[in-house]
C-alpha cells in the first residue's frame, strides 16, 4: 500500500530534478546497486546479484547516452570512453567472478560522483572533470586508453 506512494514520490522527484542532480542520482544509484550486487554475490544469491548488476549497468548506460558531445567536447568524449570501459569491466567482472574489479568500478564511480558534487555545490569552478586523476595510479587506466577510439 505505502510502496506505491513511495514509488510515485521518487518518480516525481526524478521527473522534476535539475539535470545536474539527475547525473548525481545516476552515480549514486549505480554505486548503490553495485554494492548490492557484490553483497548478493557473496551470499550466493545470484539472481538478485544479476538484477542489481543490470540496474547498475542501466544507470551507466543512461549516463553514457545523456552525453552531449557538442557542448561537452573533450570531457564528454572522455566520459564516453570511461563509461564504455566501466561497462566492459562490469561484464568481465561478472563473468570472471572478480570482486576486485567490481570494487574498482565502485571506486571510479565514487570519484566521479565526488567531482560532480563539487561542481554542483560550486566548490569546483571549472566543470572539467579530471578523468586522468580519477584513474591515476590504476592499472585499469591503460585498459581505458586501449578502448579510446
Amino acid at each position: 500500500m505505502y510502496g506505491d506512494g513511495i514509488g510515485a514520490y521518487k518518480q516525481a522527484g526524478v521527473l522534476t530534478a535539475d539535470p545536474k542532480r539527475l547525473v548525481l542520482m545516476c552515480y549514486e544509484e549505480a554505486i548503490r546497486n553495485l554494492k548490492i550486487a557484490k553483497e548478493r554475490y557473496m551470499n550466493r544469491d545470484y539472481e538478485e546479484k544479476a538484477q542489481a548488476l543490470t540496474k547498475a549497468l542501466d544507470f551507466i548506460c543512461a549516463l553514457n547516452s545523456a552525453l552531449d558531445f557538442k557542448k561537452g567536447g573533450e570531457v564528454a568524449s572522455n566520459l564516453h570512453v570511461l563509461y564504455n570501459y566501466i561497462t566492459v569491466s562490469l561484464t568481465d567482472a561478472d563473468l570472471k567472478k572478480d570482486l576486485k574489479a567490481l570494487d574498482n568500478v565502485i571506486w571510479i564511480l565514487s570519484e566521479l560522483r565526488s567531482s560532480w558534487e563539487e561542481i554542483i555545490s560550486g566548490r569546483r569552478k571549472d566543470t572539467n572533470l579530471d578523468l586522468v586523476s580519477v584513474l591515476e595510479g590504476k592499472k585499469e587506466a591503460a585498459r581505458a586508453k586501449e578502448l579510446r577510439v
